[in-house]
């Protein structure tokens, strides 16, 4: 079979900017003319293997970065948003999407800030929301999904924050105790760390610098909330540089992210990047044992596991997904061409909603999307109890997986027909084109109808192209 051309472009203009070098002088360094290079900036060409070839020797370039990012992301959120009814019998083909995502993906991102936007004024007015009308209301995301929208974008990967974990807790790659450097860090900045019964998970009283830990909570978890208040205490400065690349329009959003940046540095620190990837080579990505082996919670491991993204030394690339018993998705990255719905939930044939009926267990699922791309997926629930009798428990689950051809390094394959039969799924119903589908919800919102008042099948209506 042929191989696929490669086209990347923006990659290419991106990394030369970083560089800070002409086209010309940069042609030089890749032993190729100028029209060459300006002609493969512009996806006229391909970029071919010497010139992939001199990237990596002369540059250090990680190849893996001019097939992956956002690319696969932004087509599957532009399909998402034109089939929303505004737009009409637009459909343009997907192969004019990629080529707008890889060709000009500053337009494509703005486009979908654009249709974001029209979204939330269109609900706002919808509900009589108290904003409509205050002359200061902008026509920006909400803080939560600007926040989202930017792990979603950085491949859920942040090296600098990531490698300064690492170092924090793993120097030399060797992995300390994370409770016992996390008490040690806090006493000597002068925090008195206190366990106590009360419900708030974590509490930091900065005029007595006393830290409380809830003796609710469970280990894994206390040691994430001591190791989140260690990467706010000495890690701010680079946190807030962090903060300033991302631009956030609001300072709303921006204490969201900085929530979200300690949350990574804990994460990072629990499960340190070299030490955590070569366990889960050997364990073969077992979730428990994994957790046994560094103290985590199974939510943790998976979602650490869908973060090894470093250039030049990442993991298989997994989907993580959370979501709770109505559907709706809390959590979700993918560094896999599987991408998730931005409104609404996740596809009903997926076997995540069904972990809810087996607590405790693991659920394997051999899935395929309507592009013809086939995955393992797991999926568990991960109820979080209150700590008492009265206290509500939280319900949610979660679902990792990756595409079938790496299915044999995880040990949850084991047993499974590789081969055989596999289940269809989708990312939604209103983008979803399958026509058969028993489960349907809604309507494909980029495919006509026919209605029929003397015939019925499993829906009212037949889809047809």
């Amino acid at each position: 079979m042929a191989s696929q051309k490669l086209y990347a472009g923006a990659k290419l203009r991106e990394l030369r900017a970083t560089l800070g070098a002409t086209q010309k002088a940069f042609a030089s360094k890749l032993g190729i003319s100028l029209p060459y290079l300006n002609q493969m900036e512009n996806n006229h060409r391909p970029i071919s293997a010497g010139v992939v070839l001199a990237l990596a020797q002369e540059f250090g370039l990680d190849v893996t970065v001019l097939t992956t990012g956002d690319a696969e992301r932004m087509v599957a959120d532009m399909r998402e948003a034109l089939a929303d009814p505004v737009f009409g019998a637009a459909n343009p083909p997907v192969a004019d999407l990629r080529l707008a995502a890889s060709n000009a993906p500053a337009l494509a991102r703005a486009f979908l800030d654009l249709h974001r936007a029209y979204r939330q004024t269109h609900e706002q007015l919808a509900s009589l929301d108290e904003a409509l009308g205050r002359s200061e209301a902008a026509l920006r995301p909400s803080p939560w999904e600007e926040v989202r929208d930017f792990f979603h974008y950085c491949d859920n990967y942040l090296d600098a924050i990531d490698r300064a974990a690492e170092h924090y807790s793993a120097p030399s790659g060797l992995r300390k105790d994370p409770l016992f450097i996390a008490s040690d860090t806090l006493t000597r900045a002068g925090v008195d760390v206190q366990f106590s019964d009360e419900p708030l998970i974590r509490r930091f009283d900065r005029q007595t610098a006393v830290l409380e830990i809830s003796t609710r909570a469970s280990g894994p978890t206390q040691r994430f909330q001591m190791l989140h208040q260690v990467a706010l205490l000495t890690q701010n400065d680079l946190l807030e540089a962090t903060l300033d690349l991302a631009r956030f329009h609001t300072s709303e959003a921006r204490d969201i992210a900085k929530i979200g940046l300690a949350n990574y540095f804990a994460g990072a620190a629990l499960l340190p990047y070299r030490a955590f990837q070569q366990a889960a080579l050997e364990t073969r990505h077992d979730l428990e044992r994994l957790a046994d082996l560094f103290g985590a919670s199974i939510e943790q491991v998976a979602h650490r596991l869908s973060t090894l993204q470093r250039p030049g030394a990442k993991g298989i690339p997994f989907f993580f997904v959370r979501v709770d018993q109505a559907g709706t998705v809390t959590k979700r990255h993918s560094a896999t061409r599987f991408q998730f719905a931005r409104y609404g939930g996740a596809c009903p044939l997926w076997n995540v909603h069904r972990a809810f009926e087996t607590p405790g267990r693991f659920l394997r699922q051999l899935a395929e999307t309507p592009d013809g791309v086939r995955y393992l997926c797991l999926a568990r629930d991960v109820s979080k109890p209150g700590g008492s009798f009265q206290a509500p428990v939280r319900r949610f689950a979660i679902a990792l997986g990756c595409e079938v051809q790496h299915a044999a390094a995880l040990v949850y394959a084991d047993g499974l027909d590789l081969k055989g039969k596999f289940e269809p799924i989708g990312i939604s119903c209103r983008i979803c084109e399958r026509q058969g589908c028993h489960q349907r919800s809604v309507p494909p919102l980029e495919r006509r109808l026919k209605v029929d008042a003397d015939r019925r099948g499993l829906l009212p209506y037949e889809i047809i192209d």
